[in-house]
């Protein structure tokens, strides 16, 4: 139970010169002995100290320092001739890790600590005088030599600087696995925040109780107000349950309606309408690609449609559809719309007035656990019977008694989840889905929806046809990162997908690009290593021989 922090503490700081001295006087014989057994650094005043404690004890530390001259300008003249450009530099002094505690973890995870709070000082590149002893570990975690050795045998340097995209790349994936499993970038909830998981487990009310039925009220008033709807009803099931029920809707009722499919959600919004023997017109759209403004209208002019269906958020190309152009279109013909915002709720505000019909669920960006179905209306509905129980939302109007079994550990969770601050969460993604665009970008990755017309928060990314997907997903699995890329339609397309569904670090963010653009190089780099290989060697008598080799 190792614990990483910056010194702040008397007692710490005399152990640091404790640990100093030990280091670097009896280990590596940098300074002279004395009687005190206590190493103060020159720059101790200046320095920023990041430690180990293993309970109390202190077992590892390493220092920064942003003001020049640094140590290195003394040992190293011209010392900027030698640098990368950059914005602002620090200097890592005084790495000192007990032996017993030598792991490449430590190491790391000191390493990250310190560059967080040097990061947010605006700092872009580290320099440090790398022990000779422990070189390999240096360039383990992405530094770079540079000049020649400092110092005199045995204890000699070799200058050495770590930029901010090697970090991304070799060191902070060690320093954030070190402190915690990997960040989940999926666009269901994997893992829901400490209060509604607390909900979940104990609930305040049992599911025919009056408890429950206060916070059912509680629920449906947050879903209205999140949503802008007169009415919003929730039902045991998933994204597909809340489909069906709007189709169910629809087919009391003989008018023939127009669907929008430009992704694989609006494909399944045809599958539901047409085994509930809706009339209907498609029109559809490459993945990837938006709905053009005068073919909606040339659509809506040729079918005059009753009803009209589409997707807000196609999920797998992270496109956000025109949803308040359809609707003035809908207004102008007399068409009801329906919406399927499941892909889009939470992630941003998502406004839902005037559709007759929106569906979501409780996961993904809601930020719940899965299995509740969300119906959101604007009040008219079919009245109670018409159609199968589980999907009469007349029935769940009026059921006050909770008939319909709805798990109140599930009603709880979702309860807990909505209670955030949405408008702080939707400033927080929308800053991140920048940063992850402009960076993913910078290092050469391509992004399937274009910005004008990309959902914040849900983002896409189309790999070349030298690193497949399946390779990369797992490579950023090892440095931290859960992706979407499992399902088949994502993988005959080469594509990833990141969701910014839940609560995800700042340093993961900032640091993914990187960590993504080098898994890429290094699964291209090894397709094209494997592919000579390949072309060196001959087939005979169903036997791979090299052309090289002796027989």
């Amino acid at each position: 139970m190792l614990r990483f922090k910056v010194a702040d503490e008397p007692a710490e700081f005399e152990a640091i010169h404790h640990l100093n001295y030990q280091t670097f006087v009896e280990e590596i014989p940098q300074h002279s002995a004395n009687d005190t057994k206590r190493l103060v650094d020159r720059y101790h005043a200046e320095n920023t100290y990041v430690i180990c404690l293993d309970g109390q004890s202190l077992v590892g530390m390493i220092a920064g320092r942003c003001n020049r001259p640094f140590s290195l300008d003394g040992k190293l003249p011209g010392l900027d001739r030698y640098l990368p450009p950059h914005r602002r530099a620090v200097e890592v002094r005084l790495l000192a890790i007990r032996p017993k505690y030598r792991q490449k973890s430590v190491f790391a995870r000191l390493v990250g600590v310190l560059a967080a709070h040097f990061r947010a000082q605006g700092c872009d590149l580290a320099v440090v005088s790398g022990t000779v002893r422990q070189l390999g570990l240096y360039r383990h975690l992405g530094f770079r030599s540079f000049g020649p050795l400092t110092g005199h045998v045995p204890a000699q340097f070799q200058p050495m600087f770590l930029t901010l995209d090697d970090y991304a790349v070799r060191a902070a994936p060690l320093e954030l696995l070190g402190g915690r499993g990997a960040t989940s970038l999926l666009p269901e909830t994997v893992e829901p925040r400490h209060e509604v998981r607390q909900s979940f487990l104990r609930p305040r009310f049992t599911s025919r109780s009056a408890g429950f039925t206060i916070a059912m009220t509680r629920v449906r008033d947050r879903l209205r107000g999140l949503f802008n709807v007169p009415e919003a009803l929730v039902m045991c099931g998933s994204e597909a349950l809340a489909n069906d029920a709007i189709a169910a809707q629809l087919s009391t009722e003989n008018r023939y309606g127009l669907i929008l499919a430009n992704g694989e959600s609006g494909d399944c919004l045809v599958e539901h309408a047409r085994r509930w023997n809706l009339g209907f017109d498609v029109l559809r759209r490459d993945w990837g690609q938006a709905f053009d403004r005068r073919e909606l209208e040339i659509a809506f002019a040729r079918a005059r449609p009753g009803w009209v269906w589409m997707v807000v958020c196609e999920v797998a190309s992270g496109v956000r559809n025109d949803d308040w152009f359809v609707r003035r279109l809908c207004e102008q013909v007399g068409a009801d719309l329906c919406i399927d915002a499941a892909g889009a709720a939470g992630l941003q505000p998502v406004d839902l007035a005037g559709a007759r019909f929106a569906s979501t669920v409780s996961g993904r960006a809601l930020a719940s656990y899965p299995g509740l179905a969300i119906i959101c209306t604007d009040g008219r509905v079919a009245p109670a019977g018409a159609v199968p129980r589980c999907l009469d939302l007349a029935s769940h109007r009026e059921d006050g008694s909770n008939e319909l079994a709805i798990p109140p550990n599930l009603l709880a969770a979702l309860e807990a989840a909505l209670a955030i601050d949405w408008p702080s969460r939707w400033r927080a993604i929308r800053a991140a889905d920048r940063y992850l665009r402009a960076e993913l970008r910078r290092h050469g990755l391509s992004i399937v929806a274009q910005d004008c017309h990309a959902n914040p928060g849900a983002i896409t990314v189309a790999l070349p046809a030298s690193a497949t997907q399946r390779r990369v997903a797992k490579r950023l699995k090892r440095s931290g990162f859960v992706v979407a890329s499992d399902s088949e339609l994502l993988v005959r397309r080469n594509w990833l997908q990141i969701f910014l569904t839940g609560e995800v670090d700042a340093r993961s963010i900032e640091i993914l690009p990187a960590v993504l653009a080098a898994s890429v190089r290094n699964c291209a780099e090894n397709a094209a290593a494997l592919s000579v290989r390949a072309d060196g060697l001959q087939v005979k008598d169903g036997i791979a021989h090299d052309d090289c080799a002796n027989p």
